[in-house]
């Protein structure tokens, strides 16, 4: 089962959104860094078990990009979680696997981000070039050599990840064949909520 490495937290005001998870959670986001090209940056949040949550949001430091931001950034007027991540450690071999068992995960190409330290981090993931996300459906991710980003993060723990869907049974193949699993509650929109233990108890977070 292939693990859970990050959630993404996309909003139209970084400051402002990292300043209400560490109000919510009693524990406060660490700098991640920049996405240079893309016009935006992220803080981090560990959960417990290497994976973390992303808050990413415009860049005010870095020009206006040529393309809309990733995550559909540009079109929020609050936080929401789009989509999440899960880790893989060939990410060659896992799209090829996907798409024998019905399920097409994308292209696997490579991203890099600027860290707080200066340096360069490098990763290649599956996630849309154009859109950004893929909704409730997670993007593929390898870190390659990498040292993890949920490394020495400060961790809020992760106690639960569900979705809303209209039609339930319509993703199931496509996490199936990925190799991972989502409760997901029949609603009428599409939606992702997790649940964090903060200093300050239960945490929900959509």
């Amino acid at each position: 089962m292939a693990a859970i490495d990050h959630l993404v937290l996309a909003t139209p005001d970084l400051a402002s959104t990292v300043a209400e998870v560490a109000a919510l959670t009693g524990t406060e986001p660490v700098p991640g860094g920049a996405h240079p090209g893309l016009g935006t940056r992220n803080h981090l949040l560990g959960l417990g078990e290497g994976a973390y949550l992303e808050i990413v949001g415009p860049d005010p430091e870095q020009p206006e990009p040529e393309r809309p931001r990733p995550f559909g950034i540009d079109g929020l007027t609050e936080s929401r979680i789009v989509t999440w991540a899960v880790r893989v450690e060939n990410l060659d071999a896992a799209c090829a696997g996907s798409r024998e068992a019905g399920y097409d995960p994308g292209e696997a190409w490579s991203m890099s981000r600027r860290t707080p330290a200066g340096g360069e981090l490098q990763w290649r993931l599956t996630l849309d070039r154009e859109r950004g996300h893929r909704g409730l459906i997670p993007f593929l991710i390898d870190w390659g050599r990498a040292a993890h980003p949920s490394a020495n993060l400060p961790t809020v723990p992760l106690v639960s990840l569900e979705a809303i869907h209209p039609d339930p049974g319509s993703i199931e193949v496509p996490l199936k064949a990925i190799g991972t699993h989502l409760l997901i509650k029949p609603g009428n929109r599409q939606a992702l909520q997790a649940t964090l233990f903060g200093e300050t108890g239960l945490v929900v977070l959509h």
